[in-house]
Parts: C-alpha cells; sequence; structure tokens
C-alpha cells in the first residue's frame, strides 16, 4: 500500500500525516507514506483542497483531517 498526503506542508499537512502513522501502526498495516509537497506534482492530481489522501492512486479525502475512526475505515478498505 502507498499512502500519499498532498499540501504544501502546513499543519494540517502535519496532523494528517501524523494522524495516518497512527492508524498504520494501531492496525499493524504495512505501508509507504510519501508526503508530497511539490506543487507541480500536487498539480498532477485531479483535487481541489489540501490536505488530500491518495491510497494506490485513489483520492480519499481532500480538504480535511478526518476523525480517526473516519481514516481506519478509509485504510482498511483500500
Amino acid at each position: 500500500m502507498i499512502i500519499k498526503v498532498l499540501g504544501p506542508g502546513c499543519i494540517k499537512c502535519k496532523t494528517l500525516k501524523k494522524l495516518v502513522k497512527e492508524v498504520l501502526k494501531e492496525k499493524k498495516i504495512e505501508a509507504e507514506i510519501i508526503e508530497v509537497k511539490d506543487f507541480a506534482e500536487i498539480l498532477k492530481y485531479p483535487i481541489i483542497f489540501t490536505p488530500s489522501l491518495i491510497i494506490n492512486e485513489e483520492i480519499k479525502i481532500q480538504g480535511k483531517i478526518p476523525s480517526k475512526k473516519e481514516l481506519i475505515k478509509i485504510i482498511e478498505e483500500a
């Protein structure tokens, strides 16, 4: 599983990345986390808002930080 957190590196982006790490550790899920801060790279995805969460090249979240419960469901269903 490859998880990308897209955003300029703002506090919300860092919070989302931290939450993803917590969920992966808690659920013992192996995944590569990639933080995408480069604007040109972010523009390759059809997103409007950041932070955005991409799992295996599929947009799962944009413009918000999900609850931990919501994020667990998203990751487990990916």
